[in-house]
């Protein structure tokens, strides 16, 4: 490990009755200390220490480099705490990491929930449609909130969309001698005294949630008429293949709809769009699965738009390809990307055949029909035919 300057201190309520030997030892040897105003005070530092600004900057740390200096972080400083965000700056033997017990697993244990079952978010400082994805029934989630009145937020958030019938605790001080457990109706939730809390555990109950297959329903997504429609974005999505982890580029994003079940899938996504107000549209979309921290929205057009964006391991290509696009993008992406492409026109249709011919994959047309009335009885209406051509790279 060599000589680390840094040491980074997970501390409990319990303060330093709850802290190693070590833990001690480097926060004795320290000439400054970094942590939240709560965090100071429970290891009894005063004149050494430094309260994090608001918002929380890792650079001043870095103002310290060779000097001896510890960062106090709750509980576990690698698991939605500062330690992630410091160590991503710093070379490895720079630092070394003392953990004590999560607010996750102190929370599971106060409720008997098996932790490898739970999902657990960190809210403190980021926007509640992040938790939906996560709402199903009967899921088990806990999340790390500012205060009190947040919970309070959150509870009168949950109840707006359906989920009031969610039980709901409220955990404050986890592990120390001010510990708080509190349980409550989403919808009938109150607020509690204290105003500082740590956790809330939420059991959820009422709305089924967004599903999980793809080629989700067309009303849920805001759109000017330019919406992948839902069987053709199942295929898509089926040819796509998304991964956890991946990246898609998806041109021509229209209302995003592609973007946002891939990264439903667990990957990530760069929506490209020329237009103002379909750009305006996808934004309003991802905040709406709770989605926008994993989706890059770019207003542009492609190729240009592309050049400097990190390489995709899937491309969808929703209309308006060209040749000359075409042949920008193919060299520019990597030996094993998937790439998908539809066109509505006779022109694109014939450049995809052409592509097929000369590259291989799957060429598709794609023709559905949908009953609708006629008069006292019922008919076939038929949408325009999609041609879909899927390749590798």
């Amino acid at each position: 490990m060599g000589n680390p300057w840094l040491t980074i201190i997970g501390i409990g309520e319990d303060g330093l009755a709850g802290l190693s030997d070590a833990s001690r030892k480097a926060l004795g040897e320290a000439e400054v200390v970094f942590g939240g105003e709560r965090h100071l005070a429970l290891a009894g530092i005063t004149g050494r220490g430094r309260a994090w600004p608001v918002p929380f900057d890792a650079e001043i740390v870095l103002e310290c480099r060779g000097r001896p200096t510890v960062v106090l972080a709750s509980g576990d400083p690698f698991w939605h705490g500062a330690g992630g965000s410091l160590v991503e700056k710093l070379q490895a033997g720079e630092w070394i990491a003392y953990s004590a017990p999560a607010t996750f697993s102190l929370a599971a244990a106060r409720l008997g929930w098996r932790l490898e079952n739970v999902i657990c978010l960190g809210l403190h400082a980021a926007p509640f449609e992040r938790l939906l994805p996560h709402l199903v029934r009967d899921a088990r989630i806990i999340c790390l909130v500012r205060d009190g009145k947040a919970a309070s937020d959150l509870s009168r958030w949950l109840t707006e969309r359906g989920w009031g019938a969610s039980a709901m605790w409220t955990l404050s001080a986890l592990g120390g001698p001010r510990e708080s457990i509190t349980q409550h109706r989403a919808d009938n939730y109150a607020g509690d005294s204290h105003g500082s809390l740590v956790a809330v555990a939420l059991e959820a109950r009422g709305a089924q949630g967004i599903a999980r297959s793809s080629g989700l329903p067309d009303a849920l997504f805001v759109h000017d008429g330019q919406l992948t429609k839902r069987p053709v974005r199942a295929l898509a999505l089926s040819a796509l293949a998304p991964r956890p982890g991946e990246r898609l580029w998806d041109v021509g994003s229209g209302s995003g709809s592609i973007s946002i079940e891939w990264v439903l899938c667990g990957g990530t996504a760069i929506a490209v769009e020329a237009r103002a107000e379909r750009a305006a549209n996808i934004r309003s979309n991802a905040a709406s699965f709770g989605v926008t921290h994993r989706m890059t929205i770019i207003e542009g057009e492609a190729p240009g738009a592309l050049s400097d964006l990190a390489a995709p391991d899937a491309l969808f290509i929703g209309g308006g390809l060209d040749a000359d696009m075409f042949d920008a993008i193919w060299p520019r992406i990597a030996p094993g990307t998937r790439l998908v492409a539809h066109a509505v026109t006779l022109e694109t249709e014939a450049l995809l055949s052409d592509l097929h011919q000369r590259h291989g994959g799957e060429l598709m047309r794609l023709e559905i029909a949908q009953a609708e009335p006629l008069g006292r009885y019922r008919s076939w209406k038929a949408a325009r035919p999609v041609v879909q051509w899927s390749a590798i790279r």
